[in-house]
């Protein structure tokens, strides 16, 4: 992959002394310390007004995930006005049992997306589902369905990070350099990967405190199989608060991680973009973040200059209360790999953004997910108490025959169950597109069921060494009725919208001056890990050339 230099990239390499980049460079590192020393404070409480119809902006990001707060933190710092949008509702008002967000075990309408029924991950066990009637309400949690995959996504102020396992990985170099190739790894490596866990406040578990706690003990019953077979694991950091979590544990604060809150919120200990970037860029008194709207069209403005961007505003059912159309200096599309890529296909497709290059909506891929769950011996218990937090990982990368990494995974179920649970991460080739159905007038992927074997293959070959080496079996209850892999969703939606092909080298879409992409769908298909410390370091990267070239 080559990435195209224009004329703004050719400009950076002449003019890295700029104010504003030597600004961010000097506040980048001592952002992670600003924003955990207010990481229990929330970003909605930006004191600015929202967005009104027939606005004019200077910078409006679509989207409050990884890389639309990362944009909003370093555009606000460097003193531009800037305004958010995000379609789902900011998580700040408690439910009349005094949460903000729902239990696990007893989900309720503030769990999923619009939905009257859960679509959990794990949806059967022992013969019967586990999913639950609910209330239709603009829940923390989708899962968008394409046929051949079910993508779940974080819905709400801060995006993914509402609802993701919280492991900070940062993606092997030789991988990183093999599907980036014209980014720069030195760069990557000692500057803007550190940037991101240190704003991210990524922490590591106590080890003594890991191998004492019955929280873990699933943890460790997994790295013992793993083990005793010849495989290596190890340690991941995380951005869950794990001093936080050893207080729980002792009682002295409310429980979160401790009682199974992970994939619908967590209610106190995890540090997601609300209580660290976002909260951040809301302590600059530029930010405002306007949540339940929808952007449905971004197009060159008529006059003036800039983009109109039109939106509908919801309520917490999902019903359009109203439409607003916004004019913006800059637009910056951080909605997902889903949301973005879909956004631009339309807007191509339509007419509305009509120049953009081909490669937009390609390359998509599913991070290689697949899940598996183990039964294990009697004498190999996981605990009838586990941490919804996971810590710890199969490194089985290097095997060219089976390259995956496999996070050991909580089943918090409240009893002893026996069961191991890994989400794997494979190096699937396997790629898909989306495509614009002008007689739905919606966007789809076109990813088959089939592209998962890949996957699969790969993660048969190491647990079913494990397996054998152990003397156990897979357990084919948990993910439909006698169905061994969960191969039908992904949590890590990456692609669409390539960087150095559908943009250069720095997220700009070339052919329309002030328009950027910020999120995962700038990363090929799969990172070999957790993706989203890689989203934000390559944010990180691509802002703070941005800043320094674009925004005089």
């Amino acid at each position: 992959m080559s990435i195209r230099a224009g004329s703004n990239e050719r400009h950076a390499r002449t003019n890295s002394t700029l104010s504003r980049r030597n600004f961010l460079a000097a506040t980048g590192l001592a952002v992670g310390a600003a924003a955990l020393s207010s990481s229990w404070t929330t970003a909605a409480a930006a004191p600015r007004r929202a967005l009104s119809d027939g606005d004019r902006v200077p910078a409006l990001v679509i989207g409050s995930g990884y890389g639309g707060a990362v944009a909003a933190l370093r555009l606000t710092q460097a003193g531009i006005d800037t305004h958010m949008v995000e379609m789902g509702k900011s998580w700040t008002t408690p439910g009349s049992d005094g949460k903000v967000f729902c239990p696990m075990l007893s989900p309720d309408g503030r769990s999923f997306w619009l939905r009257d029924r859960t679509v959990q991950p794990v949806s059967h066990f022992s013969g019967g589902s586990v999913d639950k009637n609910i209330s239709r309400y603009v829940g923390v949690l989708d899962a968008e369905d394409f046929g051949g995959i079910k993508v779940y996504q974080g819905r709400g102020v801060g995006g993914g990070s509402l609802v993701n396992g919280g492991m900070a990985v940062t993606p092997k170099r030789n991988y990183f350099e093999e599907i980036l190739p014209g980014v720069d790894s030195n760069e990557m490596y000692s500057t803007y990967f550190p940037r991101a866990n240190a704003a991210l406040g990524v922490n590591n578990i106590d080890p003594a405190w890991f191998e004492s706690t019955e929280y873990y003990k699933f943890a460790r019953t997994g790295r013992k199989t793993a083990e005793r077979s010849g495989y290596t694991t190890t340690f991941v950091p995380n951005v869950y608060d794990f001093n936080y979590m050893k207080q729980e544990a002792a009682g002295q604060v409310t429980k979160s991680a401790l009682v199974s809150e992970v994939i619908y919120g967590n209610n106190a200990g995890k540090k997601s973009l609300d209580k660290t970037y976002l909260a951040a860029a809301s302590a600059t008194g530029k930010l405002t973040i306007s949540a339940l709207h929808v952007v449905t069209s971004v197009a060159p403005a008529a006059t003036g200059g800039g983009y109109q961007v039109v939106m509908n505003q919801i309520n917490e059912q999902g019903n359009t209360v109203g439409t607003k159309t916004v004019t913006a200096d800059k637009v910056f599309f951080a909605a997902g790999s889903i949301g973005t890529s879909k956004l631009l296909v339309a807007m191509k497709a339509q007419g509305q953004l009509a120049n953009l290059p081909g490669a937009v909506g390609q390359e998509w891929g599913h991070n290689g997910n697949v899940m598996v769950g183990r039964a294990n011996h009697m004498w190999d218990a996981t605990g009838a108490k586990q941490s919804a937090i996971p810590v710890m990982g199969i490194d089985n990368w290097a095997d060219a025959s089976a390259p995956v990494f496999a996070e050991i995974a909580p089943f918090p179920a409240g009893t002893e169950l026996w069961v191991s649970l890994y989400l794997a991460i494979a190096k699937n080739p396997q790629r898909a597109q989306f495509q614009f159905n002008s007689a739905t007038g919606k966007v789809g992927l076109n990813w088959q069921r089939s592209q998962n074997q890949p996957s699969i293959d790969m993660a048969k070959k190491l647990f079913d060494k494990i397996n054998k080496k152990e003397g156990t079996i897979y357990r084919t209850d948990l993910f439909g009725p006698v169905q061994t892999w969960g191969d039908q969703l992904t949590y890590h939606p990456l692609g669409g919208c390539v960087l150095g092909k559908a943009t250069d080298g720095y997220g700009r879409l070339p052919e329309y001056p002030g328009l950027y992409v910020m999120d995962g769908s700038l990363v090929p298909g799969n990172v070999g890990v957790n993706p989203f410390v890689t989203i934000t370091a390559l944010a990180e990267r691509n802002i703070e050339n941005i800043i320094a070239n674009d925004m005089n």
